[in-house]
């Protein structure tokens, strides 16, 4: 009997970049997972996901780690001829905000010279616009390019956007836009795509390119279809698909290598693995990343992604950031509030930087009201400052933009705009550098383009880690008791614990009353508050968040409505403004500085 041959699927290693990145926010510290890649490698891994997307940022902003460093690691263990591929955005490279010609250029070259050998590229809006000079530029540089389309599910009872008919108008007009490519990938970042649909857009798709280019696939189980689609895509004619390895698979995550392994066996495709090697390989990861505090959010699927696409690799950096800010308790509202800015913003992809619009705005209407506070990211795209979207925005909500914002809508292109402020031009950057009095390498220059003012700190040696561990479990008899007050009409969250006490978020000694006494007075709002006695008030936080700037210093005159200090929250930067017209008498606060709702910020004498 002649015994059937099956076609081989290869695949690209995620767990170390969307990986951890969908699971920990990419907190993940380089010399505790490095080793592992070696294994890998030894396993016989061949294309790893080694860098780029949030992880660029997150390595500053989090890990306290030069992001070029770690790509530099990744190269010395694997070897020239493994395939090392990063994430970029388009305009957007590897940052939230979109960037000018010379830094795309500046991350072409840059990754190249760090080791990077592929350059996965997509835009959110699927703009063919926004993807063709990043594309020269990679390839330039001496880099594969990977084109690729965004993908998702609209929310149920929407339509005009995200069908096979739409993915196959997008690729018909990156091919007439004559965008470079070695390479095709579908990337479904929420998990929310129809298996039909995967499968009849890469059906479609290969009869537009023909049958030498490959196509790869990529999405995530955050909505609990993610394995269907990758049967769907690889029946479709997919060459390869994108994996992850335990404990960082599955939930959030991709699929993991074991559960395709097994899923296609009796069909006639096999993936082409070691299985024994990959099953050694997820032992040393998992006991790399023991001591890691896991979110319970990224094991499981969430029901209600499908009506509110929020990626995976988005999902837990936000969480993670909630957590950080005390605020972990608004998370189903925000999600549920995500729905309505997703079906009224244009039908962006919810990937970066569309996602974190996304969340954003639906944080703001959770906190402040709906539409009360436009997100400066959503803002801006449902104005075209990011591109055009699939389908027009809501007219109310462009219109809440516009006049909030100070801006009108635009139709020009995101790179001419850019190209024409002088804020996002090199040499601004070099003299933010200068004015630090921090070396100006090709490195630093980019590092301050992508990660504004925590770039500057990191390069100062003032960066952080934030990066969560497991605690100790607490033995039963001591274990923390928790009590819902209602005082003077405003709700405390309160939590005993031996001799502590956490009062919505905040630790005090249980035995010093006056600091609960001082925290049950203190009003919640989500904007700034002020107090004021004998002529003298008091700017105090109105939210949890980061000071990353101040603006004034004590004996400074201010007017009313002056902006003294920047607050940032959920990666949105906000004003603190001057009450009054005073002169500021005290600063409570520093540069980086993790705050509280409450907390005093300035003095100022009227």
């Amino acid at each position: 009997m002649i015994k059937h041959k099956r076609k081989k699927v290869s695949f690209m290693c995620t767990a170390f970049r969307d990986g951890f990145q969908s699971v920990y926010g990419s907190r993940v510290l380089s010399k505790d997972y490095m080793p592992v890649v070696a294994e890998a490698v030894k396993a016989g891994f061949t294309n790893i996901e080694s860098g780029g997307g949030a992880s660029f940022q997150s390595a500053f902003f989090y890990n306290n780690e030069n992001a070029f460093d770690v790509m530099d690691s990744f190269r010395e263990i694997c070897g020239p001829d493994v395939n090392l591929q990063t994430l970029a955005r388009g305009v957007n490279v590897v940052a939230l905000d979109s960037q000018s010609s010379e830094m795309i250029d500046l991350h072409a070259r840059l990754f190249k010279k760090h080791g990077v050998s592929t350059i996965r590229n997509f835009d959110a809006l699927n703009d063919p616009e926004n993807l063709l000079y990043s594309a020269q530029c990679i390839q330039k540089a001496g880099l594969k390019h990977q084109l690729c389309i965004a993908m998702m599910a609209l929310p149920p009872g929407c339509e005009g956007a995200h069908t096979p008919e739409f993915y196959t108008q997008v690729l018909k007009r990156f091919l007439k836009a004559e965008i470079p490519f070695d390479s095709l990938c579908f990337k479904d970042a929420s998990g929310t795509s129809l298996p039909a649909t995967v499968y009849e857009t890469i059906q479609r798709a290969r009869k537009l390119i023909g049958s030498k280019v490959p196509i790869e696939f990529h999405s995530h189980e955050t909505a609990g279809v993610g394995l269907a689609c990758y049967l769907a895509a690889i029946q479709a004619g997919a060459d390869i698909v994108d994996l992850s390895l335990a404990p960082v698979s599955g939930g959030t995550c991709q699929p993991d290598v074991a559960t395709l392994w097994h899923a296609l066996r009796g069909m006639d495709y096999e993936l082409d693995v070691d299985i024994d090697a990959v099953m050694q390989v997820e032992e040393h990861l998992k006991e790399a990343l023991k001591d890691y505090f896991l979110p319970p959010e990224a094991l499981h699927t969430e029901p209600r992604i499908p009506w509110s696409p929020m990626p995976g690799g988005a999902l837990t950096a936000n969480t993670q950031m909630l957590r950080d800010n005390g605020l972990m308790d608004k998370y189903g509202e925000i999600i549920v509030a995500m729905e309505e800015v997703v079906r009224k913003g244009g039908f962006g992809t919810s990937v970066t930087p569309v996602s974190q619009f996304y969340f954003q705005q639906a944080f703001n209407n959770v906190m402040q009201g709906p539409w009360k506070k436009i997100a400066e990211g959503y803002g801006k795209m449902v104005l075209g400052y990011f591109g055009k979207t699939p389908v027009a925005p809501d007219a109310q909500v462009v219109q809440i933009a516009a006049e909030q914002l100070g801006l009108t809508p635009t139709k020009e292109s995101v790179l001419t705009l850019n190209d024409q402020n002088p804020n996002k031009s090199r040499s601004h950057y070099e003299k933010q550098l200068h004015e630090a009095h921090l070396p100006i390498t090709d490195e630093n220059v980019f590092i301050v383009a992508a990660c504004g003012e925590k770039g500057i700190a990191f390069l100062e040696g003032k960066g952080k880690v934030g990066v969560r561990y497991n605690q100790p479990s607490t033995p039963k008899a001591a274990q923390a008791e928790t009590y819902r007050l209602v005082i003077g009409g405003e709700t405390f969250n309160v939590k005993l614990d031996g001799s502590h006490a956490t009062v919505n978020g905040e630790v005090f000694d249980i035995t010093d009353e006056t600091h609960l006494e001082e925290k049950a007075s203190t009003p919640s709002s989500t904007q700034a508050n002020t107090s004021s006695e004998k002529g003298v008030k008091i700017i105090e936080a109105g939210t949890p968040g980061v000071i990353t700037n101040i603006l004034v210093k004590p004996g400074d005159h201010v007017m009313a409505g002056q902006n003294v200090g920047v607050v940032e929250v959920m990666k949105m930067e906000t004003f603190v403004k001057a009450p009054c017209n005073g002169t500021v008498q005290t600063v409570f606060v520093q540069k980086g500085e993790q705050i509280k709702t409450g907390q005093k910020l300035f003095e100022v004498v009227l």
